[in-house]
């Protein structure tokens, strides 16, 4: 009786927990917890990279660009030289965004269909070497926004530097037809990003070398589709939503932007008229 106590006690097993087992599971969990928070961190210095440094970076380089342009014009005013006292207008066979110089940015309305009959009168304005060059200043007193409106609406050598881009193929400031504007709303300096707050009657104001002109915003639509070519025509009007826009021929100034904000689904379309040369 005892031996058979005995053997049933020595056959009771024995669980031994491995140590090692736990310090590899432990070391697992560690290296996956590291992986976790080195993602977030490269993640987190992103966006801060995008929605804040390329604002710096952008707004720094608009400023510049502003300054240069008001430099240039006390020291060499309207006629001195080399004909960049008159406002660019449209030629007779409009630059057609989608080439290799101005490339239509995906966030903004296209205008390859868009062709509208060039004004009698006027010069073809000289293009630089990477045709980025400053020619205007826009300002939106409401929104405290001051930028270089630049040809073309490219998004590197144009939009992401902080400019306001013109759409090629549409009419020069303070002329007939439609001045068409493009901008980032978000990063990159954002000029657009509060035209959504613009309202009847504010009034926007663009300096070229030879004058001021005075637009007063007439017209704002919230929301179309981002192919919408009808709003940058010469007498702008939405395809999409066709109660908003114009039936008869006058100056325009039309901005435009994505719309919601950090997102490209849609387009948001502001209108002005022209009210006359001078300061705003």
């Amino acid at each position: 009786m005892r031996d058979r106590v005995r053997e049933r006690r020595e056959r009771v097993p024995v669980v031994v927990q491995g140590r090692g087992r736990r310090r590899t599971g432990a070391r697992v969990l560690w290296a996956a917890a590291e992986a976790v928070v080195t993602c977030g961190v490269v993640v987190l210095l992103l966006v801060v990279h995008q929605l804040w440094w390329t604002n710096q970076q952008a707004r720094a380089e608009a400023r510049e660009q502003v300054s240069v342009l008001e430099r240039e014009w006390a020291i060499s005013p309207p006629g001195d030289g080399d004909g960049d006292g008159d406002p660019p207008v449209r030629s007779a066979e409009p630059e057609v965004p989608g080439e290799a110089e101005t490339p239509v940015p995906e966030d903004l309305p296209e205008v390859a269909s868009a062709r509208p009959a060039a004004p009698s009168g006027g010069v073809r304005p000289r293009q630089t070497a990477s045709g980025s060059r400053a020619f205007a200043i826009l300002r939106i007193p409401r929104l405290g926004v001051t930028a270089p409106v630049a040809r073309g609406i490219s998004k590197r050598s144009v939009l992401d530097k902080g400019y306001v881009g013109h759409y090629p193929g549409t009419a020069g400031p303070g002329l007939p037809g439609n001045f068409a504007l493009a901008g980032h709303r978000n990063t990159h300096g954002e000029p657009f990003r509060y035209i959504n707050r613009l309202v009847p009657g504010d009034v926007i104001s663009v300096r070229t070398r030879a004058r001021t002109y005075t637009y007063r915003v007439d017209q704002v639509l919230p929301q179309t589709a981002p192919r919408d070519v009808g709003v940058v025509q010469a007498v702008p009007r939405s395809l999409v939503k066709p109660s908003y826009g114009y039936s008869a021929a006058g100056s325009y100034l039309t901005l435009t932007t994505c719309t919601p904000e950090f997102s490209s689904a849609y387009r948001l379309v502001v209108w002005a008229k022209l009210v006359g040369p001078g300061g705003a």
